[in-house]
């Protein structure tokens, strides 16, 4: 029998890689806590469409709203669930699906930072996956549709990465990897901390820089300030990630000690970092708002405690000074409550500079 899946938070990252697993017919039900947005899936399905490349399509979907989630109670349980939620709903998510898990089914952290200790608090580690969405680049851009600013990466970049907590393949995470593996190229990692990291990394240097300036990825990459600031975001990250023994992946194509030396002021690595970064840009690349930045427009709450905020966290407690996290941490709360506008001034003025 197939398995049952449910995307919990049909947001972006789920809403994408579920569209694509519906419209192969896999059994997926979606939940999420947006009327509209579920309103408009009912009525008139999910929109997937791309920058590029790839044809436009509709698909048909279960969705129901949170409040009507006890209906699962009547139901077949649930094999696997893809939690996709912002991280500061991980546990009340992961809690509320729980209830409908099969006695082998499992949770699937689809998301950014590294919520898979909160999920294992709520299930348990043995039944807790990870799976990385690298450089997706989408937004959910209104109610039943999905945008990519860009088309399939294919060969060129492997988007997902699944993996278990131990490492080891099982066939639960190569199951997890056939489905996202629908939405465009995926992998079975054996590394799955340090991918989550490096995730981290690359969203560290980017997010809240969006959300706190107003600006889209291409246009940050091209102000020189903000470039190298984003380097020392970056380079903060890194040197905390080694210290807590992750063993990092490749960060935005990039060896991670060439961001870790430009952020540290390394003349020859800097050279490269911006040399590789304007090539990227240069090459159309960054024409979309980072998830955070979108948020920001939107008005919703950001995830900036979960990333940039983490980041100050963890070098506090292990002894490595993250100045330039920690003021872009208070920067954006202070945007997200109103007490700032978005500006590229918040950056470029920093005495920190």
């Amino acid at each position: 029998m197939a398995n049952k899946i449910a995307i919990m938070g049909v947001g972006a990252v789920g809403g994408y890689a579920g569209a694509h697993m519906a419209q192969a017919g896999e059994d997926v039900t979606f939940i999420d806590p947006w009327p509209a947005h579920v309103e408009k899936m009912q009525r008139d399905g999910l929109k997937i469409s791309h920058l590029r490349d790839v044809p436009e399509f509709t698909a048909k979907v279960r969705a129901m709203h949170v409040t009507d989630a006890q209906q699962l109670a009547k139901e077949r349980p649930i094999d696997i669930a893809f939690v996709c939620m912002k991280s500061y709903d991980t546990e009340w998510a992961a809690t509320m699906i729980s209830q409908y898990l099969a006695p082998g089914g499992f949770i699937v952290s689809l998301q950014n930072c590294m919520n898979e200790e909160t999920i294992a608090g709520v299930v348990g580690w043995g039944k807790t996956v990870g799976c990385i969405a690298s450089s997706i680049t989408v937004d959910l851009c209104e109610p039943g549709h999905v945008r990519r600013a860009a088309g399939k990466s294919g060969k060129r970049h492997t988007v997902f990465r699944t993996g278990e907590v131990h490492g080891r393949a099982t066939d639960r995470v190569k199951e997890i990897c056939r489905l996202v593996g629908l939405a465009d190229s995926a992998m079975v990692t054996e590394n799955l901390w340090g991918e989550r990291w490096s995730k981290l990394v690359t969203n560290v240097m980017g997010n809240g820089l969006s959300a706190c300036t107003g600006m889209i990825g291409k246009d940050m990459v091209k102000n020189d300030a903000i470039r190298h600031f984003s380097a020392r975001l970056g380079s903060e990250a890194i040197r905390v990630g080694q210290a807590l023994g992750y063993e990092l992946e490749e960060i935005q194509h990039l060896d991670p000690e060439i961001i870790a030396r430009a952020g540290e002021g390394d003349a020859a690595a800097t050279r490269q970092y911006d040399e590789h970064r304007l090539a990227e840009v240069s090459g159309g690349g960054g024409e979309h708002r980072p998830s955070m930045g979108q948020d920001m427009v939107k008005g919703r709450r950001t995830e900036i405690e979960f990333l940039n905020g983490m980041v100050a966290k963890k070098g506090d407690e292990i002894g490595i000074a993250t100045p330039a996290n920690v003021v872009l941490t208070d920067i954006v709360k202070r945007v997200e409550k109103g007490e700032l506008k978005p500006d590229p001034k918040h950056i470029t003025d920093l005495r920190l500079n």
